[in-house]
């Protein structure tokens, strides 16, 4: 890797396909749908999307129609299903392109297919009560508020739906995201939506192989320089590491404009197959490690992957494993980014 590539992700479609599977059998015989949005949680929404397919999905749900006509100009037969909100300009756009929309605010457009959402209890779009399915209706769903954490909830949210949609024709009923998928056997009706999953990243923010899940993505650099820091010299912005004895550090030229967060300084990363503290503030283009000893310029570094899991750096930076995938810069040409059939 050079100055362009400063990092590189290696996404694994094997892990993808593996995970796909671990979810089919949760499902118990509802449809997979892969949900695809953020640019496959950070991983690569075309080539996500194709492992889940050939894997066995039915279908990709994304949350905007920039996203949707992405994939339909790569995957030309998949169906496509826009999660969120779409302008009346876009309905017509969508018709063109075969996607299908949620109604979710009582307007119905005609000539798409359409799935009816109702607001059991998430509290954002959805509908009061459910009306009359028009011909153009597929599917009736919902959206679970807090199926990694709460039951007593969760269970509630199911009980809603099953009551609203009962007797209401052969209509697809889907409400399972990842964490009912794999928590909830009441909650998979027909079909489920699951994406962070399918990525091997846990939805419950613990070790994903408890779930027999396996992290897809992988996110190396290198130690581009060893200094060697006295008693009171630091590191970094702000002077956020201070040297109480003679310490060496690497410096890795990745920092938060590559998705290494300010606040996930004081997580570990691997050096050498060893794992090694960030220390001091993280910059936009670099992070320091400390070390035992002097090392090689170019030693290698893992930064996510071999056990060192983003579950972990989201628990540093007080947020979720959603957030640290999503928010990976793997489209900018800072990174190099290539994909695996592991």
């Amino acid at each position: 890797m050079g100055d362009v590539e400063r990092s590189c992700f290696t996404l694994d479609l094997g892990a993808v396909r593996r995970n796909a599977a671990i979810l089919l059998r949760a499902a118990e015989g509802a449809e997979l749908w892969a949900v695809v949005k953020a640019e496959g949680y950070g991983h690569g929404a075309v080539d996500v999307s194709w492992a889940a397919l050939v894997a066995g999905a039915t279908a990709l749900c994304v949350a905007t129609l920039t996203e949707a006509l992405h994939l339909r100009a790569a995957l030309r037969n998949a169906r496509i299903i826009v999660l969120g909100p779409v302008s009346e300009r876009e309905v017509g756009e969508a018709r063109v392109a075969r996607l299908e929309l949620v109604a979710a605010d009582g307007r119905i457009p005609e000539g798409v297919r359409i799935h009816l959402k109702l607001d059991t209890g998430m509290g954002r779009w959805g509908l009061a009560e459910l009306p009359s399915p028009t011909r153009d209706v597929v599917g009736l769903m919902s959206h679970l508020a807090s199926a990694e954490s709460d039951p007593a909830f969760t269970q509630l949210q199911i009980e809603r739906f099953r009551e609203a949609t009962a007797g209401l024709g052969p209509l697809t009923r889907h409400v399972a995201n990842s964490a009912a998928t794999l928590r909830y056997s009441e909650a998979r009706f027909d079909a489920v939506r699951c994406g962070i999953a399918l990525c091997g990243i846990s939805p419950f923010g613990s070790d994903p192989a408890a779930d027999g899940l396996e992290p897809a993505l992988r996110w190396e650099s290198y130690v581009a320089l060893v200094k060697r820091l006295e008693p009171g010299e630091s590191t970094g912005y702000g002077r956020r590491f201070v040297a109480d004895r003679p310490t060496w550090i690497g410096i890795v030229p990745v920092g938060y404009a590559d998705g290494f967060r300010r606040d996930m300084s004081g997580t570990d990363v691997l050096v050498q197959g060893t794992r090694r503290r960030v220390v001091g503030a993280v910059s936009m283009d670099a992070l320091a490690v400390v070390l035992d000893d002097a090392i090689p310029a170019g030693t290698p570094v893992t930064l996510v992957g071999d056990g060192i899991l983003m579950e972990e750096h989201a628990r540093v930076a007080g947020t979720i494993a959603y957030e640290i995938a999503t928010g990976l810069n793997t489209r900018s040409g800072r990174a190099r980014r290539v994909a695996i059939d592991g």
